[in-house]
């Protein structure tokens, strides 16, 4: 099992953390604060390694809604127990943490340590590295919500992930793969294509057309689709679902938030169903989580590369977030 030293009661007074002043990528930088106090109901976690996502991305770029700064970045977090004021966790568990307001009304998971509610506090039990299990916990969340409560997705079924190369599509097509279902995925890059090929997924290079390759291969359209490129894409995406299936809205890589004068008799084909999904903490079962971090381990799931970067590269970390430099999940790790 990683080990830490945090558990001794001998916590630094201060500890390293990124934080944003202002919008843009400049005014993310790393400073000393105190290290945070869990008021009651609140729990300290010594923070092990952290995942970047598109929606720290938003809150640089000042798209996010409910920011205040400044603030410490990171709406996701793993790592160790420091401090339960409740003493209900003990100190030294294995732990971890999304959602809930994370880095956004209160001090995120880029720090050395973090205080966030109990409630979103999910034990766990891994010997994997802290820069794989920082990869998995809102990805994980937000594939397993979008592929169960969004489209109720069955095995044997087919499935169109439209931003396949992801790291959330990624996750979602490994998880559907894992179902026995026909996964179809898409990326605007050959690269991406070979990818999500060498995964067994049926590549699609996206052109902005993909409703005509999906109907090749299946002719009465998919059973569901996820889209998580937004708003540019969803119409060709609808166009590619059978009647009766399902379209679920979880992602907005393009950056495109909402449909100008949204017409539904002209968008929605007749039988094709939209829906969305987002969740946080509670949405993600700690049974889930344990099951797919062994899977992991023992080599019977790989959800998507990883690339780590200390804290100190932050802001670059960022800035290859918002290029696409690289395919797969960004992870910091702040020790």
């Amino acid at each position: 099992m990683p080990t830490s030293s945090s558990t001794d009661r001998s916590t630094a007074a201060t500890m390293r953390a990124a934080v944003l002043t202002g919008i843009g990528v400049e005014n993310l930088r790393i400073v000393d604060l105190p290290v945070p106090e869990p008021a009651p109901g609140w729990v300290r976690i010594k923070v092990m390694a952290f995942g970047l996502n598109r929606s720290e991305y938003h809150s640089v770029t000042g798209q996010a809604e409910g920011m205040t700064l400044p603030r410490v970045l990171g709406i996701e977090a793993v790592g160790v127990v420091d401090l339960d004021p409740d003493g209900t966790l003990a100190p030294g568990a294995q732990v971890a943490t999304l959602m809930g307001g994370m880095g956004r009304i209160f001090d995120g998971g880029y720090a050395q340590y973090t205080v966030v509610p109990s409630e979103q506090v999910i034990p766990f039990s891994s010997d994997l590295p802290w820069e794989v299990i920082g990869s998995v916990p809102e990805t994980l969340q937000t594939a397993h919500g979008s592929l169960t409560t969004g489209l109720d997705l069955q095995p044997g079924q087919s499935l169109l992930v439209r931003g396949g190369t992801s790291a959330l599509g990624l996750a979602a097509a490994a998880l559907a793969a894992e179902k026995g279902c026909r996964v179809y995925a898409t990326s605007r890059r050959p690269e991406g294509c070979e990818l999500l090929a060498s995964r067994g997924i049926t590549a699609l290079l996206d052109d902005g057309s993909v409703a005509p390759q999906v109907r090749e291969a299946e002719p009465n359209g998919v059973h569901a689709a996820l889209e998580l490129v937004g708003v540019p894409a969803l119409r060709d995406t609808l166009a590619a679902t059978a009647v009766h299936g399902t379209v679920c809205f979880s992602g907005m890589l393009s950056d495109a938030w909402a449909i100008p004068e949204f017409y539904p008799l002209e968008w929605l084909p007749f039988g094709v169903r939209l829906t969305a999904y987002s969740g946080g903490a509670e949405s993600l079962p700690a049974a889930e989580l344990q099951r797919v971090l062994d899977a992991i381990a023992s080599g019977t799931l790989d959800l998507l590369p990883i690339h780590a970067y200390p804290l100190e590269d932050i802001a670059r970390a960022q800035r290859d977030m918002a290029a696409g430099t690289h395919i797969g999940k960004l992870v910091g790790l702040p020790w």
